[in-house]
């Protein structure tokens, strides 16, 4: 039997292998899977609105920066309607991690205003759906009714979302870090990173430990795979396949 908690189990996009990824079917569909959290994908239309879409362009080619939200396909949401969607599951509301996404190459030199924008707009749509959603719960704060946690592999955003004083954060890593490049995510106010799988290790999680950062692993769908991060004591796992990390990871404590 492990002595660590039992990870999160935090669906990639949704439950993403059985519906189409960040869409309402598959957010639906990871609360019917036991998923404790899910993770999407969030990024800016021409006309400022918030669009959850992992890719730069549409299934059709079409950008999002460059389409106005009211041409997006009918199965794109907004951020606000999938927060919704997650945060007032019935059998179990989830938590949401919001990726949000960096500017694309072809934006020039608008890179800076991208991110100022997509940053501040993002947190102005969390706010104003967290008091919303708390306003239906008596007795109850947005922060505890709506859990976020804002990721991204762009540093400069993360570090803008502190600066702004929005919820928590985890900077996406494909590669391993330093101690010192660990700590120093730590100091700037980021309470987690989240990895590429093939990065973790018993030393790294040592290493997240000792500066007091939570681990969320991305992704996993191998159940020994699975196991073996549930007994290095991660804090999260990140799965196409919720049903299947549960199953998994509940052996671990058997």
């Amino acid at each position: 039997m492990s002595n660590c908690v039992h990870p999160l189990i935090i669906a990639h996009r949704g439950a993403s292998a059985d519906y189409p990824e960040n869409t309402r079917d598959a957010f639906v569909g990871a609360g019917i899977q036991g998923s404790d959290w899910v993770e999407l994908d969030v990024r800016l239309a021409s006309d400022g609105a918030l669009i959850v879409n992992h890719d730069p362009w549409y299934h059709d080619l079409r950008m999002v920066w460059d389409t106005p939200s009211s041409e997006r396909p009918v199965e794109s949401l907004l951020l606000a309607e999938a927060i919704h969607i997650c945060a007032t599951y019935p059998e179990h509301p989830m938590g949401i991690n919001v990726e949000i996404k960096g500017p694309s190459e072809d934006l020039d030199d608008n890179h800076d205003h991208y991110r100022n924008a997509i940053v501040e707009r993002s947190l102005a749509a969390i706010d104003e759906v967290s008091r919303s959603i708390s306003s239906s719960s008596v007795g109850a704060s947005s922060s505890d009714v709506v859990r976020i946690l804002i990721s991204s592999f762009d540093r400069e955003i993360v570090d803008l979302v502190r600066e702004l004083g929005g919820p928590a954060t985890s900077l996406l890593l494909l590669d391993d870090l330093s101690d010192a490049e660990l700590l120093q995510v730590c100091e700037q106010g980021h309470t987690a990173v989240n990895p590429v799988e093939r990065v973790v290790t018993p030393e790294f999680m040592k290493r997240c430990a000792g500066v007091g950062l939570s681990v969320n692993v991305w992704t996993v769908d191998d159940p020994q795979r699975l196991r073996e991060l549930a007994e290095m004591c991660v804090d999260g796992v990140v799965t196409n396949v919720p049903a299947v990390a549960r199953d998994a990871i509940s052996t671990t404590w058997e």
